[in-house]
């Protein structure tokens, strides 16, 4: 299991639904979202001529987990991030952050939740193109009365975070789109939120571009251990990114678990197709396939349980002994170069038959 999603759970969303029409609560008795025919009750609403965006939405977010929610347009991913915020209004349902029930919070109180808890980056950039680098990212700051002195400096570290020291005094349209972006994810930070959400945050972007921000992303994640939900249609990008994926298809889950497992394992044709272009060797770990260690093993160039195939197997390449598996500074296994290879091709010849 990843460690991240053995903490505990920081978001819970339960039995969610987003019903767009006439009375859409009229569909749910005594208000519960927990349905057991959710597929029949999808058809029920939309013989209406309603729409259920969400539909009966379940999962829990840990502690630090980067969580991906993903699937085609209309699926429904982006109508839940922002029902988990509330700038969408759920239908029915529970949203849990740190015990708090969003959904039974009032106005004020929800404001004060997303000035102080939550960090949201979208794909459009929404910068004040009047506004300098440094005053953009302090703006949040500014609108929690924080003073001028303390704004800028928490402002101008989270420049330095994202790479763009320096660049303090630049406006919006003196940017790229990469540093656009930047800005925007540093201004999110500047609140300290204790949970992150990220809506197709680099989708609008050069395909390079796009790439390096993954790349710093996943740089920032090592460093702030932000819990984060990040949305996206793009299977690689979560690939690169997530601890965990919920897929969604016409409103629902159709499965959750680690991207090896979803590859692997795929629980319908639907997330087998969103999987089938994706290497195998981008989500077989070493954790997943290691044997038990020999005595002797040389740890010189030991990896992580979580190390990719892709990252492992160059080290074949100059010499064929074991590569030491290692956990919290304890060898737990060993990877061969055969065993590597077999379990490649053992996985292949399962993909194919799916």
């Amino acid at each position: 299991m990843n460690k991240r999603s053995e903490k505990p759970a920081k978001l819970i969303c339960r039995n969610v639904w987003k019903v767009y029409g006439t009375n859409p609560r009229a569909f749910f008795d005594q208000g519960s979202g927990d349905v057991k025919d959710t597929k029949g009750k999808i058809a029920e609403i939309r013989g209406t001529g309603s729409i259920a965006a969400a539909a009966n939405v379940s999962f829990e977010v840990h502690e630090g987990e980067i969580f991906v929610i993903m699937g085609l347009s209309g699926s429904g991913k982006s109508t839940m991030v922002r029902c988990l915020s509330r700038l969408v209004e759920p239908t029915v349902g529970e949203v849990y952050l740190d015990g708090t029930d969003l959904l039974k919070a009032s106005k004020s109180e929800l404001i004060e939740i997303r000035r102080h808890k939550m960090g949201m980056v979208f794909q459009g950039f929404g910068l004040l193109p009047h506004l300098s680098v440094l005053e953009n990212v302090a703006f949040p700051l500014k609108i929690q009365k924080i003073d001028e002195k303390e704004r800028f400096a928490r402002a101008r570290e989270m420049i330095e975070l994202v790479g763009l020291r320096g660049r303090e005094n630049a406006i919006p349209n003196q940017l790229s789109g990469g540093q656009q972006q930047r800005v925007g994810i540093a201004r999110s930070l500047a609140v300290r939120p204790d949970v992150w959400f990220l809506d197709e945050p680099f989708s609008a972007l050069d395909p390079l571009i796009r790439r390096q921000m993954q790349d710093e992303f996943v740089r920032l994640q090592t460093m702030l251990h932000k819990t984060i939900v990040f949305i996206t249609h793009d299977f690689l990008e979560a690939l690169k990114i997530a601890d965990r994926i919920a897929i969604m298809k016409d409103g629902e889950v159709v499965q959750i678990g680690t991207p090896t497992e979803i590859v692997l394992n795929p629980a319908t044709r639907y997330v087998a197709e969103f999987t089938e272009d994706v290497p195998l060797v981008r989500v077989i770990t070493c954790g997943s396939i290691m044997e038990p260690a020999t005595l002797g093993l040389d740890t010189s160039r030991a990896v992580d349980p979580t190390t990719t195939l892709e990252t492992l197997l160059p080290s074949f390449s100059d010499r064929q002994s074991p590569v030491a598996i290692v956990r919290d500074g304890a060898v737990v296994g060993m990877v061969t170069a055969i065993g590597a290879l077999q379990a490649l091709a053992q996985n292949e010849a399962k993909v194919l038959k799916q």
